[in-house]
């Protein structure tokens, strides 16, 4: 076993990146990484220099021995490495504010990794991963690849049809709900078995059991009999909710409170902004902090940003994959199998246990009987959109965004695609 790791963190200038150094501060000791490289492109070299000074004071302050690299020559910074961590935003939050904008002209849902603003980052963010891949392949062949970037199973699924490279697509959604669990039955994480069943942003838990015991008939009741608000999934219908059998991610609401959730959206977009426009205020003000050279920890107003547990997440899953720990982790990974009505070669987010070899997806003991349509129908408008953003097809993009069950007909689905398309110019190149 190496004595010290190699980590090469690509999009470190991402405001998410003091997170992550705060975890392998924490976890040294079985995590004992000596060099983080972090990597960014020209436009946010500022950015990378602010979180490269933080991460020093940081690690400073610490007294453990890791070096930190900041790099803009990825090439140079992937030489080697044991974890590569990606975490990009191709075309940043400009990009994403158009996904959020465009589509609610069309009385679409427009949100970041769902419906056709989920599709245009996925054309965006592919050919930018898969050539990391290419430069990983040659220059770390045994590296672990740990995907943050979103959409992401998509990427995921993606890196594993045209790639070697060994990946797993990570996501902070379950790793919140269980410590939501943990918190509600007084219990540590590794006390609950909730059982995860689908995709990437859309995926539900068909069964919480504590000591051989169900525990989801007592969840779905629960908003219901104490009226209570601070539920992760108060807001859905109980009737709803007892017929499924499960307990739906927040990002279902897209799909089950379409109605809802637009209005919602078009509120925003004349009030406070959209998505985006929000975030990067955030990001302005986190900014404004890290610049502060007396700042040595992550601040707290981090978790407003919306990827609290990220870096627990990935923390735990490098640890457990050097460690050959065999613990239970929720992740994006090839679906062999796991759900029958899934091709093979689908990316799905379940439970796994975490091996040095990488991580053995557990087998599902219930799939709802009524979640099957949508997640089919989802799974195949992504397979769809990573074949269009490998070879640049419009037709095949075209597909891919009618088949989706949040676009209403051919001719939305036209002068949507057709108007993103134009708006994206600058980073698909291919498809022009």
């Amino acid at each position: 076993m190496k004595e010290t790791l190699k980590l090469v963190v690509v999009g470190a200038g991402s405001s998410y990146t003091p997170e992550l150094i705060e975890g392998i501060l924490m976890h040294h000791k079985e995590l004992p990484i000596g060099e983080v490289w972090l990597v960014d492109i020209e436009e946010g070299r500022e950015k990378l220099h602010t979180i490269a000074e933080l991460s020093r004071r940081m690690i400073a302050k610490s007294g453990l021995p890791i070096t930190v690299v900041e790099a803009l020559n990825r090439r140079e910074a992937i030489a080697g490495a044991d974890f590569v961590c990606t975490q990009i935003r191709v075309g940043m939050l400009e990009a994403r504010k158009w996904d959020e904008l465009i589509p609610l002209k069309y009385n679409v849902i427009g949100q970041e990794t769902t419906g056709p603003g989920g599709m245009m980052k996925g054309l965006r963010t592919i050919p930018v991963i898969l050539d990391i891949c290419r430069d990983i392949e040659e220059l770390a062949p045994d590296a672990w690849l740990l995907n943050f970037t979103n959409p992401a199973g998509m990427v995921t699924e993606a890196v594993h049809k045209y790639s070697s490279v060994k990946t797993i697509g990570l996501c902070n959604s379950p790793i919140g709900f269980q410590k939501w669990l943990s918190g509600f039955f007084g219990l540590p994480i590794e006390k609950i078995y909730s059982e995860f069943v689908g995709i990437n942003h859309l995926h539900w838990v068909s069964d919480v059991v504590i000591d051989g015991e169900s525990k989801l008939q007592e969840l779905i009741d629960y908003p219901q009999s104490y009226k209570a608000g601070n539920v992760p999934f108060d807001s859905w219908d109980h009737r709803f909710l007892n017929g499924l059998k499960s307990i739906p991610s927040y990002y279902l609401s897209y799909y089950y409170m379409t109605d809802a959730m637009l209005e919602e959206q078009k509120e925003a977009a004349t009030t406070t902004g959209s998505r985006a426009e929000v975030v990067k205020q955030v990001e302005e003000e986190l900014f404004k902090l890290y610049r502060d050279v007396e700042l040595k920890e992550k601040p707290k107003q981090l978790e407003q940003r919306g990827g609290a547990y990220y870096s627990e997440a990935a923390v735990l899953l490098m640890r457990s994959l050097h460690n050959d720990s065999r613990d239970i982790q929720t992740l994006n990974v090839r679906n062999n199998g796991i759900i029958g009505f899934l091709p093979d070669d689908a990316s799905i987010e379940v439970n796994c246990i975490v091996t040095k070899q990488g991580p053995l997806p557990i087998p599902l003991r219930k799939i709802p009987e009524s979640i099957k349509g949508l997640l089919a129908a989802v799974k195949v408008y992504e397979s769809l959109t990573i074949e269009a953003a490998v070879h640049g097809d419009r037709d095949i993009a075209l597909q891919a965004l009618v088949h989706h069950p949040l676009v209403p007909s051919v001719t939305v689905a036209e002068q949507l695609l057709d108007e993103m398309l134009e708006k994206n110019k600058p980073y698909l190149p291919m498809f022009h």
